[in-house]
């Protein structure tokens, strides 16, 4: 059974807690941090989620796209991220950036865009919690999923069996019920949904057939 992880990103964010609320059958909450300089949008800071964490019984899944992710990690630790990751392209020291988020008490996580070979992880696998692969390019929702990530999973996935590694393998991007059966079977854990489960007349049931899958 899949991880279901809702996208804040295509939430209505006039009335956020309600929409929040509207998905929480499901285990994590995903939540898209970028600064504008990273990707090419901006999002929310640490304040907006700090007052859900209280609300709903989800894991906080907090996803960094931006420049200098070591300067604002702990602020959204602080504001209840049980999940923080950085992208590999953002930061020149990976294994420091990895080991200083883990210092902060938190599951350290790493995502890579889709034109970054999935090998580049190789030193740092034994060392994650999570690995996110970008199954579009970060910065905006409602984009078409890229099958080369599938060969991605399927690697980290490989890896992971070969070496008892315990990370998650996480995807986000173009993810509906057609390309997160694709994503299971190759290997993920975790699907990250924005624009299929908000979009949806009915929330719950794209979420269990999310899991299901």
């Amino acid at each position: 059974m899949a991880i279901v992880a809702p996208s804040i990103l295509s939430a209505n964010f006039n009335n956020l807690l309600a929409e929040v609320k509207s998905v929480s059958s499901a285990e994590f909450l995903h939540i898209d941090v970028m600064d504008g300089h990273f990707v090419p949008n901006i999002s929310i800071g640490a304040l907006v989620y700090k007052h859900l964490k209280a609300e709903v019984d989800m894991v906080m899944d907090v996803h960094l796209m931006i420049a200098d992710p070591v300067k604002y990690a702990k602020d959204f630790v602080e504001a209840g991220a049980d999940y923080l990751t950085f992208h590999y392209e953002a930061v020149s020291d990976v294994l420091g950036t990895i080991k200083y988020i883990k210092s902060l008490g938190v599951k350290v996580g790493i995502s890579i865009k889709p034109n970054t070979k999935v090998e580049v992880l190789d030193e740092y696998l034994n060392e994650l919690d999570l690995i996110l692969v970008m199954s579009v390019e970060p910065g905006f929702g409602g984009q078409k999923f890229i099958e080369t990530s599938l060969a991605k999973i399927e690697y980290l996935r490989k890896q992971r069996d070969e070496n008892d590694y315990l990370y998650l393998i996480e995807v986000d991007g173009g993810i509906n019920l057609e390309t997160g059966k694709l994503a299971v079977d190759a290997g993920v854990d975790i699907l990250v949904a924005g624009t299929s489960i908000f979009k949806s007349k009915n929330r719950e049931k794209i979420i269990k057939e999310l899991k299901d899958l």
